[in-house]
């Protein structure tokens, strides 16, 4: 519940933050327009009467001045803006009246909390974002390059793209008009430039994922199919501390459940909810198209990685993994369509990522 003696609410912008609060014991109001330094904002909240606890809306400003309140004894609780409710007939907004409605909800405990995560969180998140990244920027100036060679009338035919062969015949490509060999040599050099890029995000994620902080989750994430160590970093930098979901509510938190609108004895399923942490809920999904090959037992790379982690792990994981497996033979004997089977499973398989991530030792 509520505690301290004064509540106030921020709106928080790149350069600007409209700061609103409540003296709950004199009722006055204290308003001012800030600087958006962190400094200036410590400074105007020490000012009011204290004990006072601040919130502010989750959003591209980061949590850099939740963790500095935090650091001089202020209670900060930073709201997730998708889940907070506004009047139908509420059809003004401005950075005040926003600073004033959370300052109103914080005092009456209304406001959906996000969790704030460490620094060394949102440092890896950071590094695996980087390269998802440069991930999509490959894709699209692969594409290109590709276009331009199709307009040209040249199609490769030696097997898989993006090989070293691929590489090497990319490089003999030769076209007697200048502005074409131009376009495609500076289009070839981008491609060729960001995969040295993905190579060095890759070899630092490694490095990352064998830290003491990461790795007893990462080693566990990858015994099940799908999941390397790319995208077991991936999630367990995105959700943090698995602790505080379950089994069945992880799935939820993800986006990963349908979306419901029913009235009386009238009950809508839709499609999926897709809130929460969409950076998590793409591995996943991406990760469940695996468990659509049949499972006869861990090939050599899965048994590697198994070989690392405790009997009990392995187990489990080799249960998930049949599990898994028998979900789509399911979903696949009903005609089920089979982007709707893979979020379903992907739906099961972050049950099943919560379940090996707080197993004890």
């Amino acid at each position: 519940m509520f505690s301290e003696r004064t509540s106030v609410g921020l709106d928080v912008h790149a350069r600007t933050t409209t700061a609103w609060a409540l003296d709950g014991e004199t009722g006055e109001v204290y308003s001012e327009r800030l600087d958006a330094e962190t400094h200036n904002v410590l400074v105007w909240v020490a000012t009011l009467p204290q004990p006072a606890a601040v919130a502010y809306e989750a959003g591209p400003t980061g949590f850099a001045l939740a963790r500095a309140l935090d650091g001089m004894g202020v209670r900060c609780v930073v709201a997730a803006p998708s889940k907070m409710e506004r009047p139908a007939g509420d059809r003004i907004k401005t950075d005040k009246r926003d600073a004033k409605r959370l300052a109103k909800l914080l005092r009456m405990d209304e406001l959906p909390e996000v969790r704030v995560p460490t620094l060394a969180e949102e440092a890896a998140r950071d590094l695996v974002r980087g390269r998802d990244d440069v991930r999509r920027d490959l894709a699209r100036a692969r594409n290109r390059v590709s276009k331009l060679l199709l307009r040209q009338g040249r199609v490769w035919r030696g097997g898989s793209g993006w090989t070293y062969i691929h590489h090497e015949w990319l490089r003999k490509q030769r076209f007697t008009d200048t502005d074409t060999q131009f376009a495609f040599d500076n289009g070839l050099e981008e491609v060729l430039t960001l995969e040295t890029m993905r190579d060095r995000f890759d070899a630092r994620i490694t490095t990352t994922a064998a830290r003491p902080e990461w790795s007893p989750v990462v080693l566990r994430l990858a015994c099940l199919r799908g999941i390397d160590t790319l995208s077991a970093l991936g999630l367990a930098v995105e959700v943090g501390d698995w602790q505080r979901f379950t089994g069945a509510t992880i799935g939820a938190c993800l986006g990963l459940v349908p979306s419901e609108h029913s009235s009386g004895p009238n009950r809508t399923l839709g499609p999926i909810t897709k809130t929460g942490n969409s950076h998590a809920r793409r591995l996943l999904v991406e990760a469940s198209w695996q468990h659509y090959k049949p499972y006869r037992g861990p090939g050599a790379t899965l048994r590697r990685r198994m070989e690392l982690t405790p009997r009990h792990v392995r187990l489990r994981a080799d249960l998930g993994n049949r599990r898994l497996h028998q979900r789509w033979e399911n979903f696949l004997v009903r005609k089920k369509n089979t982007n709707v089977a893979a979020v379903a499973v992907a739906r099961e398989l972050a049950g099943w990522c919560w379940s090996l991530a707080v197993m004890e030792d």
